[in-house]
């Protein structure tokens, strides 16, 4: 295990954490989840509260929560420019059972904190699943009303994650990769955007809310520096560019 990913745990995982094998909702490469998984539906209100968001939080634009840990755009620049290019591993072996999630944390799944730390007015039931509230999509600048249109994604995907050193760690550290409350690594957005997404690179597919990518940009290269993560020639040359785009 690297020196970084040492550093990192899950800011709201204290005690004991259980783990759910593939997570409720979709969220990068999933293809698709079952309506009204329990994660995101259902209930009446309940009365536990959101994780923290953490120090170097910055707005989504349009949002009404932060992005945990997120650098500044000059910051980003040079951590960007320390980041390893290589060609990507092999999939030989993967799998999303290889990242252990959604962490159970004080009766919430990691997936049901990220909702409510990203909505507007969440009201939640007894076993923390979201009830009422309003979630601003930063992929497609879109507001939604209803959890069920809203998943989780990995900012870097899992797959992606794979393929750029993450098959080299052992599942109890992808497990801390892929649930992740203190760097910009989960956000709740539209599913028809994450899923458009899926486990592709920025210089595969960008947010089409082009407000967003300077942002994007910033959060992909923070999440790839913590964990030592390498980046393609292509990947660095859009990463470049999108931070370049970045009001000073």
């Amino acid at each position: 295990m690297n020196k970084r990913l040492r550093a990192v745990a899950v800011s709201a995982v204290v005690g004991a954490v259980v783990f759910t094998a593939g997570g409720c909702g979709s969220d990068d490469d999933s293809g698709g989840t079952a309506a009204g998984e329990a994660d995101g539906t259902g209930g009446s209100s309940g009365s536990r509260q959101p994780a923290e968001t953490g120090d170097g939080a910055a707005p989504r634009p349009g949002g009404g929560h932060e992005l945990p840990g997120l650098p500044d755009p000059a910051e980003a620049a040079g951590l960007l420019a320390e980041l390893t290019v290589a060609e990507p591993e092999p999939m030989t072996g993967y799998s999303r059972d290889r990242f252990p999630h959604w962490a159970s944390v004080d009766g919430c799944t990691v997936r049901q904190l990220v909702l409510r730390r990203d909505g507007e007015g969440v009201e939640v039931d007894d076993e923390c699943r979201p009830v009422s509230g309003s979630w601003f999509s930063a992929y497609d600048a879109r507001e939604y009303g209803d959890a069920g249109e809203i998943d989780i994604d990995h900012m870097v995907p899992l797959a992606n994650a794979w393929r750029s050193g993450a098959d080299a760690w052992t599942d109890d550290e992808r497990g801390e990769f892929a649930n992740d409350l203190e760097r910009p690594q989960l956000i709740a957005v539209a599913s028809g955007v994450n899923r458009e997404k899926g486990d592709q690179s920025p210089d595969e597919w960008l947010p089409p809310a082009e407000d967003f990518h300077c942002t994007y940009a910033v959060a992909w290269t923070s999440v790839k520096h913590t964990y030592e993560l390498t980046i393609t020639e292509a990947e660095l040359t859009t990463l470049t560019d999108l931070l370049g785009t970045c009001e000073a």
